[in-house]
């Protein structure tokens, strides 16, 4: 059945969400898994779409993820088709032969080979996936694409999220202006090692995939690599990137670096839209009621910071301390001393809501906790930590735990 699961309170609405030039989507209602409710959705990329990508880590991926990665060294894209509701995951022969046959009743509509179609799955893991549903909805879902198919398209990709997430940029790309429209989902097990959900992103810019995959490798580190609901990295996970090159740009050699002056609008305005995605995602976390933003500075690197970072985000104290609004600076130092990276008691200081609670190894003298009451009453949480030994420094988005969380997981399958 369709869940309906209260609203999150963090919830944002959606952007005003335009059209992609050589992007056509839409949804439909497959019942692969739900009710009532559109749990397919297929796009349409104009010839010439250039593609990337970046996956889950996880060892145990799914059939979607497999089909995917080796797709990718072509740098080609036609179509995507992504379920809702059957994660195709531990499904062994039965789930590759449901990639085959979706791919090629997608790629006999778009045209194109099955190898220029990709595909995603989201759901239970563990069930077999019965391609005929899909590949039955698929024609009728191909005739009815159309350019304004993003919030369809965001709907229907959705499982325990309680609202559609979306997001949208423009940026000047050798003198052309170029727009940048995404859509994901996730709410619950969600972590980083690419990926932490899936998220779609289609520009109309003219790019090559190796310039569009250095982008989206380097975009993702500081966006959906910083984001975790509940530290389980999902089996599933993937962002893509599709680049139709409507927009008719000048374009750029396969060798032009990330970094080039000519990306700089583009790569930032990508940027952008990931970091927007990925804070949706947090703000639909499984029972979450507070955003915490955890910035650390002062360690012996960047990497070292995002690790310390990670480690409050992840800790279920932290995080559970963050839901009963209590500011319990004593689990924060936990956290950070538990990760393994290089700390110091005595050169370490912890800040809330922009006040400094400790610091050199224990509570500052004549504190004053009520702003900072005052502050974890808030949806919006702030935790600094100084380590005080070097220049690294990283953010990272995380959620309170509270019942809610327990209520979901608890009855996910039923």
């Amino acid at each position: 059945m369709a869940h309906a699961l209260p609203v999150s309170p963090l919830a944002l609405p959606l952007p005003e969400l335009k059209e992609v030039r050589g992007v056509r989507l839409g949804a439909a209602e497959a019942g692969i898994r739900y009710k009532g409710r559109t749990d397919l959705v297929l796009a349409e990329f104009a010839p010439g779409t250039t593609v990337a990508g970046v996956f889950t880590r996880s060892k145990c991926p799914g059939a979607p993820v497999d089909w995917c990665r080796d797709s990718l060294p072509a740098g080609k894209a036609r179509a995507l088709v992504v379920n809702a509701g059957n994660a195709n995951v531990f499904t062994g022969r039965a789930g590759r032969e449901t990639c085959k046959a979706t791919a090629e009743a997608a790629a006999l509509l778009a045209g194109c080979e099955p190898q220029a179609v990709y595909l995603a799955s989201t759901g239970v893991i563990g069930e077999i996936l019965p391609h005929e549903r899909m590949t039955t909805a698929l024609p009728a879902l191909h005739d009815a694409l159309s350019a304004q198919g993003w919030e369809a398209a965001a709907r229907g990709i959705m499982t325990t999220d309680t609202f559609p997430k979306a997001a949208v940029r423009t940026a000047m790309l050798n003198g052309t202006e170029v727009l940048i429209q995404g859509i994901a989902k996730g709410s619950g097990m969600v972590a980083p090692d690419m990926a932490t959900m899936l998220a779609f992103v289609a520009t109309d810019a003219a790019l090559p995939a190796s310039v569009l995959q250095s982008l989206l490798s380097q975009g993702v580190k500081t966006t959906f690599n910083c984001i975790t609901v509940d530290s389980d990295t999902s089996t599933s996970d993937m962002v893509l990137l599709f680049a139709t090159g409507a927009a008719g740009n000048d374009e750029l050699s396969d060798s032009t670096p990330a970094n080039a002056a000519a990306l700089t609008e583009f790569r930032d305005a990508l940027h952008d839209v990931l970091h927007d995605l990925a804070q949706l995602v947090i703000r639909d976390g499984e029972g979450a009621t507070k955003l915490m933003t955890i910035s650390v500075t002062g360690a012996v690197s960047d990497e070292s910071a995002w690790r310390v970072a990670m480690a409050i985000g992840n800790s279920p104290l932290v995080k559970t301390a963050v839901a009963g609004e209590d500011a319990n600076w004593g689990r924060i130092v936990m956290a950070v001393g538990k990760c393994g990276e290089p700390a110091d008691r005595d050169t370490l200081s912890v800040s809330i809501g922009g006040v400094c609670i400790a610091r050199e190894g224990m509570v500052v003298p004549g504190y004053d906790e009520t702003p900072v009451v005052a502050h974890m009453k808030g949806h919006d949480i702030d935790i600094a930590v100084d380590l005080g030994l070097g220049n690294g420094s990283a953010r990272a988005w995380s959620c309170d735990l509270t019942h809610g969380y327990i209520d979901i997981n608890g009855s996910y399958r039923s």
